[in-house]
């Protein structure tokens, strides 16, 4: 049975620690599917890749009120697909041949990995020519996470896409359901929609996005009822699903029936750990499933690690890096742990238009004694947000009273996912609100001065 210095399992962020450093270490990776994890392969770069052509086509469809005319002629999907894979699959293929062929101290199990004992696992090997045994000193688990079925879906028998496979489907589909009102639905309704699809949303909530603040979520719940192409039925439940001749047809709970071409489940994620048999290894694991770790990112078990989806309450890429970071040293540097930070992590939602939140939500900070104060800013009330025409973008910062120290921020308009940048730079190295409002240079016109109005605005 081989025995290695440490097994890491996952090829995402727990592939990109085993640098240099461990030149001199036996390693072992196992990988279950395609090399790179997901953000690289059916995650955050592809979507963004597919967002960006999705933002062109809006863009050329509203230039009209600027005095530019023009339209969308033709979108070739086929053409929007390969140009994305035909990118990210080298890379994929890439990071596989370097570990394979040019990593000698790195062997690669292509397999399924679960525990059969304390640091001990079995790897059945995709190909199915068997499995392999093996033991280590010290294990990483970042098996990362999959999407999540629904039974009335799983049990109906109908083909479905998830974000795993649905960005190379062959063709655009004309009638394109999906199940799910959270970020990865709402990137993938603006997609779709953007791209010519009429897109329904079926939403088990009364709000998109429920998860961030609730000023953010319910005026982009409004905008996509009211003021987009997409169709949504919120609070609305999948009862059953047939597939017909024709497609699919979904029967809902308010006795409504719902026919696509392509049904899209973006129902949320869950974390690979139930299928490693980690009790055998004494692995502790959270009541949704995550594995248990500390604040070094070590699990109940001696000498086994996680990070990343698998573990993390965050299903975010910057996220797993930072966790592969700080595991990174930590298997090096017993003595000398590091924790992760995770008090100021940002998120940000690539649909039209974008999302961006950091922090506490305005519902958290009701939950707590600390007095905060509130500022809403219209992206429209500032030179360059004017210049866009834009009616719809918000800026909300909160604070404490007092201090003016930084407590969430949580924008939605044009390049939200960059303008919270500053903000979460300010939090995390305890800059607060009217220092950063007073103490440097806004370039005016720019867009960022909704920012810098958010801060003044504050009632310290």
């Amino acid at each position: 049975m081989p025995h290695h210095d440490l097994v890491v399992i996952g090829t995402g962020s727990g592939n990109t620690f085993v640098d240099e450093r461990y030149a001199d270490k036996d390693v072992a990776i196992v990988e279950h599917g395609v090399f790179g994890g997901t953000c690289l392969n059916v995650g955050c770069i592809p979507t963004k890749m597919f967002v960006y052509a999705a933002d062109v086509a809006e863009h050329v469809r509203r230039a009209a009120k600027y005095g530019v005319d023009a339209g969308v002629d033709k979108v070739r999907w086929g053409d929007i697909r390969d140009r994305v894979f035909g990118r990210i699959d080298p890379i994929s293929a890439g990071g596989r041949e370097y570990r394979v062929e040019r990593s000698p101290h790195v062997t690669v199990y292509f397999g399924n990995a679960s525990f059969t004992g304390p640091k001990a696992l079995r790897v059945e090997r995709t190909d199915g020519s068997g499995e392999d045994r093996l033991t280590a000193d010290q294990v990483v688990i970042a098996a990362g996470g999959r999407p999540l079925i629904p039974p009335v879906i799983a049990e109906s028998g109908i083909p479905y896409e998830t974000s795993d496979t649905v960005m190379r489907i062959d063709d655009l589909p004309r009638r394109l359901a999906v199940i799910g009102g959270g970020y990865i639905a709402s990137e993938f309704a603006h997609v779709f929609s953007a791209l010519g699809s009429k897109v329904t949303l079926v939403v088990r909530g009364g709000r998109l996005l429920k998860s961030h603040d609730e000023t953010i979520s319910q005026a982009y719940t409004d905008l996509a009822v009211h003021g987009s192409r997409i169709d949504v039925k919120l609070n609305t439940q999948v009862r059953s699903a047939v597939r017909t001749a024709t497609g699919t047809v979904l029967h809902l709970d308010d006795g409504e029936t719902l026919a696509a071409d392509v049904v899209l489940v973006a129902a949320g994620r869950i974390p690979n750990g139930d299928r490693m048999n980690l009790g055998a290894a004494g692995i502790g694991t959270h009541s949704d499933g995550r594995i248990e770790v500390d604040r070094f990112q070590r699990t109940t078990a001696e000498g086994v690690w996680a990070l990343g989806d698998v573990s993390s309450p965050w299903q975010l890429k910057h996220v797993a890096n930072r966790e592969a970071k700080v595991v990174g040293h930590n298997v090096l540097h017993p003595d000398d742990l590091i924790a992760t930070d995770h008090r100021y992590v940002p998120s940000a939602v690539f649909t039209d238009p974008q999302v961006a939140s950091v922090g506490k939500t305005e519902e958290q900070c009701r939950m707590t004694d600390i007095a905060y104060t509130v500022k809403v800013q219209r992206f429209g009330d500032v030179a360059f947000g004017w210049a866009m025409e834009d009616t719809t973008g918000l800026c909300k910062i909160i604070a404490e009273k007092g201090t003016g120290r930084l407590l969430g921020a949580h924008l939605m308009g044009p390049e939200a996912s960059t303008l919270i940048q500053p903000i979460i730079q300010a939090m995390s190295f305890g800059l607060h609100a009217r220092e950063m409002a007073t103490g440097q240079y806004w370039i005016h016109p720019a867009l960022p001065e909704v920012v810098e109005n958010a801060l003044l605005g504050l009632d310290i």
